[in-house]
């Protein structure tokens, strides 16, 4: 039998902080062959990219360290390896595609000389260059030669990530890491850039250890699965038997939590409560506080790791020894009655948008004269009535941002008109529009840049409601911010953090707060969803559906993700090259597509084979449980 090309045994990797030790990584063992991929799926904070970096030994010290294990790679334990001789492993023989290109490549340098440094040293200069050219070409950047002198910031997200993709295969590693590679890129440029390392990997026969929470780029992609909860792998199978009958609870909660068409008009099965602290002692398994099926066993005894036929999982639910739990059923944990639409849909448009344009100056020479234009968006005009929800779907680049940057008047259109609430804002000066703020906000796509980090919470939501003097006294701004808090699902005491102390879900969720402070009839919601996990994504596409129902706000809602906008909206808009292209109903526009370009974004979305539905059969019945 050939030997894995990379065979991780028993890794633990713990950090040293005031609040104990850390169990970031506590005990995971994993293979991946040559030429194959290896998912490592879960929420955030279960431990995947900790895992990574202490394959490359990058773990951050002095309160970091690898505590125990080994990581064979082709035969060699690199765990062994003194700093010198991991440096020739990093980049050689293990590459990283890391999640967030704009903040991998240095904004001082230009692309090509990144990608040069990758390469082995002692190459001419012309050499190199025409091999960082040919790198560029390979991963389907156009113009490369041209390309090479370009800056990070000249690039968009898809081309940076392909950048990073170039720098990472430039010394032919025989393992590539990609720590959640298509997170923020929209459908098409995702699907791009999952076919190029498909590709890539064929011809190279490179393996693959792809970090994700996307469980449609886990069903194109990998040829194993391995899902993590708190530190440990939990169930781990080839990935059709995966898709076909996932086994622990954690692992079919996720696919529960999926948005889709199917489950409009009812709230998202969701897990309850959160990844618990890892500087915990575990008893017992660690999923049983958000476990349906937990019962006196799950508390008091550590599950083994049962294995059949390749597929292996961590619960007492399949030990044969274990007596039957007292109830089976499995209880939603939505904790949301179903959201059917009450707001009312009036006649009278609450926005209308009537042939918007944007064009922004193309200034070149020392003079910075004009010399052309962007035509950002080039004539775009829609309608939202009262508790309702239009979608405005495309690529990146083709305006949707910006669209909603007009619509709020953070950007003032060069053209066309915004009634709102049948006043034109375009013609408000800025006296007249800012009363008026209050009844519109945003939430905008990445929460940890929004938020002032050198705020509290509290600081944060209350400022609107001091900007806009809709509370004056302490106590009454207080009250309505511990009650805003409340109606997101935080706890009073989160206005009294920072936001870094909070995960991504529920910086979310005060950015939610926040919009809501003003108490607005309009939100416009700018990709709010695009880099959460998908338990966390159903929790926030919940409360959106639920604040719409009970207090009929109407959303402007920007997305490239086809499933949520599928889930969550009434009318559709797709946009490409700064106009709508088709626009109609969500079933019409996303079930019989029209327009070419919209059939290429629906054929780009990743199809998921959702497991069988096995109410009755769960928990699995077990030879021999009764007898045990």
């Amino acid at each position: 039998m050939n030997r894995p090309l990379l065979d991780v045994r028993d890794l633990r990797t713990w950090f040293d902080t005031p609040e104990g030790v850390v169990r970031a990584v506590d005990g995971v063992s994993f293979r991946i062959e040559r030429g194959q991929t290896l998912a490592l799926l879960g929420e955030s904070g279960c431990g995947k990219s900790i895992t990574a970096l202490s394959l490359l030994q990058l773990v951050p010290e002095p309160a970091g360290r690898i505590v125990s294990g080994e990581a064979w790679l082709d035969g060699q334990d690199v765990f062994a390896l003194p700093e010198r001789a991991m440096r020739r492993v990093r980049g050689r023989r293990i590459a990283t595609i890391f999640q967030e290109p704009q903040t991998s490549l240095n904004p001082v340098l230009p692309v090509g000389l990144q990608i040069r440094e990758a390469l082995p040293a002692g190459l001419p200069r012309r050499q190199a260059r025409r091999r960082v050219i040919q790198l560029l070409e390979s991963v389907g950047i156009p113009d490369a030669e041209r390309r090479y002198d370009a800056w990070p910031h000249q690039l968009s997200g898809g081309m940076k990530q392909r950048v990073m993709i170039a720098m990472a295969l430039a010394a032919e590693p025989s393992l590539l890491i990609a720590d959640e590679p298509t997170t923020a890129l929209d459908v098409t440029t995702q699907a791009q850039i999952l076919h190029l390392l498909k590709e890539l990997q064929e011809r190279t026969q490179t393996a693959i250890l792809l970090i994700t929470h996307d469980l449609g780029v886990v069903s194109e992609m990998a040829d194993e699965v391995a899902v993590m909860y708190a530190g440990q792998v939990v169930e781990a199978a080839p990935r059709d038997r995966f898709f076909a009958a996932p086994k622990h609870p954690y692992s079919r909660k996720l696919f529960r939590s999926l948005p889709s068409r199917m489950k409009r008009g009812e709230a998202l099965a969701v897990i309850a409560g959160s990844v618990p602290r890892l500087t915990l002692e575990f008893p017992g398994c660690r999923f049983v506080e958000r476990c349906p099926h937990a019962w006196e066993r799950c508390r008091t005894e550590r599950p083994l790791w049962l294995e059949e036929q390749g597929h292996g999982v961590r619960c007492h639910l399949h030990d044969v020894r274990a007596p039957r739990p007292e109830s089976s059923s499995e209880r939603s944990g939505t904790g949301l009655a179903p959201a059917v639409r009450t707001a009312p849909k009036g006649e009278q448009p609450l926005l209308e948008v009537d042939s918007l344009e944007v064009h922004f100056p193309i200034r070149r020479g020392v003079l910075q004269r004009t010399v052309g234009h962007v035509r950002a968006v080039d004539g775009v005009s829609f309608v939202i009535r009262p508790g309702q929800t239009l979608a405005l779907v495309g690529e990146s680049g083709s305006g949707k941002t910006t669209v909603g940057k007009a619509v709020l008047q953070l950007i003032r259109p060069t053209a066309g008109r915004v009634f709102y609430d049948g006043r034109n804002l375009t013609r408000l000066r800025e006296h007249r529009l800012r009363p008026l703020r209050r009844e519109f906000q945003v939430i905008f796509q990445d929460p940890y840049a929004s938020l002032d980090p050198r705020m509290l919470v509290g600081e944060i939501i209350e400022e609107g409601l001091r900007a806009q003097r809709i509370a004056r006294s302490s106590k009454a701004i207080r009250s309505r911010v511990e009650e805003l808090l409340e109606h997101v699902g935080l706890p009073a005491s989160a206005r009294s953090r920072y936001p870094h102390e909070f995960s991504g879900g529920q910086r979310q969720r005060i950015s939610i707060a926040r919009a809501l402070a003003v108490e607005p009839r309009l939100i416009v919601c700018d990709e709010p969803t695009s880099a959460l996990d998908v338990s966390v994504q159903a929790q926030i596409l919940n409360l959106l559906k639920r604040l719409q129902d009970e207090l009929g706000f109407s959303y402007l809602f920007i997305s490239h993700n086809l499933a949520v906008v599928e889930y969550l909206a009434d009318e559709v808009a797709v946009m490409y090259r700064g106009r709508i292209v088709e626009q109609g109903t969500a079933d019409d526009v996303l079930g019989r597509p029209r327009h070419e370009y919209t059939q290429a974004l629906l054929s780009a979305v990743p199809k998921i084979a959702l497991p069988r539905e096995t109410g009755s059969e769960w928990p699995p019945e077990r030879a021999g449980r009764d007898q045990a």
